[in-house]
């Protein structure tokens, strides 16, 4: 089993979320985040003035999959949150060791 975590612009979500829907994925997890890499922020100017954002608003999209569905996932995520420009975010994929659905006691891939 895998967990695949994916940093990506915030209006890109629908079509991550449609494509992983497509794909078979059965859950995803959001969560807003902040940060910045290669961008380094920027700056705006608000009533004459000027503010420095350091840290850009970002989703984080967690999936937890079978081994045989990594290829599919992290294609399908590139493509859809891809812009071709700085800031598309990254992509994560980590070993899974144990995975246990509390309400029924499932434990491993059946638990997804």
């Amino acid at each position: 089993m895998k967990f695949v975590s994916a940093i990506i612009k915030p209006f890109k979500l629908g079509d991550v979320r449609e494509t992983l829907t497509e794909i078979g994925v059965k859950g995803v997890t959001v969560t807003e985040v902040k940060g910045f890499g290669r961008q380094k922020g920027h700056t705006e100017m608000y009533r004459g003035a000027e503010y420095v954002i350091e840290f850009l608003p970002k989703l984080k999209v967690e999936v937890a999959i079978d081994d045989n569905q990594v290829d599919q996932v992290v294609e399908g995520i590139k493509k859809a949150a891809g812009t071709g420009k700085i800031g598309d975010g990254k992509i994560f994929v980590f070993d899974l060791e144990h995975v246990l659905r509390i309400r029924t006691g499932e434990t491993g891939p059946e638990a997804l």
